[in-house]
């Protein structure tokens, strides 16, 4: 196993870089917070003087990762250009990339059953990626007259909530991943049946 890299003054970011790395060999809760410390080449007690327990440690990677993923979603979408659907789009095709990229970042933020309102850090970096969504969604809606436009909100639920379910379904080996229909095409599609039923785009 690689031991995390440790400078002295990073112990914080050290135990987050093991953290990610047992939850990738080992899922987000089948390590110990003694083992965080060994991969990161401290002592079991060293810790405690960042976080007061596994939780929190994981709510911290958790909070970088949505911090990360905000960054991967405001790129994709790019102001909107060329098109404003084309850069909607786009942001569904970064929630794949980060969870294929960043699976231990994306572990602990979705599947590691961490309270994300109970951390006001986490739930603000949590917050800010949906407004990602929200805002694209509120250019892409620009077009129409506004009393036709969807509220903006739920169409980023709406898309976050496909995208993650492609992840689940089509990605990481489970079942559905021997679909002959590749995630990307499979979200793009999703999106665009979705986004033509709600008259956002012309049949």
């Amino acid at each position: 196993m690689a031991r995390a890299s440790y400078h002295h003054g990073n112990l914080r970011q050290a135990l987050v870089e093991a953290t990610v790395q047992l939850i990738e060999e080992k899922g987000p809760q089948a390590f110990t917070l003694a083992e965080a410390a060994r991969l990161a080449g401290v002592s079991a007690a060293a810790p405690y003087r960042h976080f007061s327990g596994r939780d929190e440690l994981l709510e911290e990677v958790a909070r970088q990762g949505f911090d990360e993923f905000s960054e991967r979603l405001d790129d994709a979408f790019d102001n909107g250009r060329p098109t404003p659907l084309t850069a909607f789009l786009r942001m569904g095709q970064a929630y794949l990339g980060f969870a294929a990229e960043r699976r231990g970042f994306y572990i602990a933020m979705f599947e590691s059953g961490i309270s994300i309102a109970g951390n006001a850090g986490l739930a603000q970096a949590s917050e800010r990626a949906r407004g990602m969504l929200v805002r694209g969604a509120e250019v892409l809606f620009r077009q129409l007259p506004e009393g036709r436009r969807p509220p903006p909100g739920m169409v980023a639920d709406h898309i976050w909530a496909l995208s993650h379910g492609v992840v689940e379904l089509f990605g990481r080996g489970k079942p559905g991943s021997r679909s002959p229909v590749a995630p990307a095409d499979m979200l793009e599609s999703g999106a665009l049946i979705y986004l033509r039923g709600l008259g956002v785009i012309p049949e």
